[in-house]
């Protein structure tokens, strides 16, 4: 059975990113940032939400490992952050209901979802530069950068809230997820 767990970073939706993992059969567990990475034996990792990058404890330490990584809002940024992307207050600020524009029709995360889905995001910051062998893979009219990933480094990032009712087709990121961890 596949195994992902989701890093809490303080966010409030932390437990439904849970709850969609467990409903579709995955072994999850929600685990402290602080946990050491090298404790952790997952096909997968979540990097939750959360308030601020004073918080997030070890969760950077996930990145390194051989799982894939999904970093949802602050997960997003965090990856790009210590990838060497840059993250900075966003225009639009607050939470929103978005129409993203799906890029990157090729992605193995979010490609399914083309060519628009509506979701609900958080833009208070946001990612502004990607990182290094990273591919832009959403866009909306309030956030040049909604999603990206790097495939081959099995890292990617979704500015928006797949766990949340608010988000059309959220589930099916997660399935698409799942599926990433699955042949890795």
């Amino acid at each position: 059975m596949t195994r992902i767990v989701v890093v809490d970073l303080h966010g409030q939706f932390t437990h439904l990113e849970h709850r969609a993992l467990r409903d579709m059969g995955v072994d999850t567990e929600i685990i402290d940032a602080d946990t050491p990475a090298e404790e952790v034996d997952a096909d997968g990792v979540v990097l939750s939400g959360g308030p601020d990058m004073d918080r997030v404890g070890n969760a950077p330490d996930y990145l390194a490992g051989d799982a894939p990584v999904l970093g949802i809002c602050l997960g997003m940024q965090l990856v790009a952050v210590e990838s060497g992307g840059e993250v900075g207050p966003g225009d639009y600020g607050g939470y929103a209901d978005v129409d993203v524009e799906i890029v990157d029709e090729d992605d193995p995360l979010i490609g399914s979802l083309a060519p628009e889905t509506r979701v609900w995001a958080s833009h208070a910051d946001e990612v502004k530069e990607l990182p290094e062998g990273f591919t832009h893979t959403a866009t909306s009219d309030v956030c040049g950068i909604e999603a990206m990933s790097n495939v081959e480094a099995g890292l990617y990032g979704v500015q928006w809230h797949p766990e949340v009712a608010h988000t059309e087709r959220g589930e099916e990121v997660f399935e698409n997820f799942v599926a990433i961890c699955e042949e890795r």
